[in-house]
């Protein structure tokens, strides 16, 4: 397929708007990761998440075909990405003012980094579908996709910083695909049968986005107990 010919900006045009459906997971993760860092951080933390996600998606494409195959990856990367939910749902830990800025932002980016590693699985197929192995198209649709995935996160963070209570929502909504992503494991599939595994794929997610709140509340009440009877509680 050659960029003269129409077919290629459909296809570009189709993987641009599939990549900007897809990225809101992304940009949730994004922003909720950003949100704790110094003002003059943020935005450099943004960019570089936003391009470790789109680096992730062109890495899984090139090996998509043997990931989607293997089994219990799935089952692995829900469980990785409920850890990332309860993580990022926790206050922070009392840090002394010498902590490096840069400490935080390489932090905040590494949770990027795995989250968007886990999320990618599910993205990358549809993007590899429409480019049918043209990675001209591939690279050109998801690189133009960054600064929208940049701009969903800004969108977010600042809804964060606003009203904080949506900090658990995102932290749901990573339980949900979190949910969704175990029951679509090859194992559980070849276990359950397509069938069942369909008809309680929403009961699925919505467990999913029930363990990581009660976990996370569990966690945070242990922690705000913990912090109040201090070094002088009984």
């Amino acid at each position: 397929m050659s960029y003269l010919e129409p077919l290629f900006w459909l296809a570009l045009l189709k993987i641009i708007w599939i990549n900007v459906l897809l990225s809101g997971d992304n940009a949730v993760v994004i922003a909720m990761a950003c949100r704790s860092l110094p003002d003059n951080m943020r935005r450099t933390g943004m960019i570089l998440g936003a391009g470790v996600a789109v680096g992730m998606r062109i890495v899984f494409t090139a090996i998509i075909a043997v990931l989607l195959g293997l089994p219990w990856l799935r089952i692995v990367g829900s469980l990785a990405l409920m850890y990332i939910a309860v993580d990022l749902v926790l206050p922070e830990e009392g840090e002394e003012g010498g902590v490096a800025a840069h400490d935080n932002l390489w932090r905040a980016v590494g949770t990027i980094a795995v989250a968007d590693l886990v999320m990618s699985l599910d993205n990358v197929v549809a993007i590899a579908a429409v480019a049918d192995g043209n990675w001209t198209l591939i690279i050109i649709g998801l690189v133009i996709s960054i600064p929208m995935i940049i701009a969903g996160a800004a969108l977010i963070m600042g809804l964060l910083a606003r009203f904080p209570f949506l900090v658990w929502a995102g932290a749901a909504l990573l339980g949900w695909v979190a949910g969704e992503m175990f029951v679509s494991d090859v194992k559980v599939l070849d276990y359950f049968g397509e069938a069942v595994v369909h008809h309680y794929e929403y009961a699925a997610a919505a467990a999913g986005a029930v363990i990581v709140l009660a976990t996370g509340w569990a966690i945070s009440r242990f922690k705000g107990g913990a912090h109040a009877a201090g070094p002088h509680g009984s």
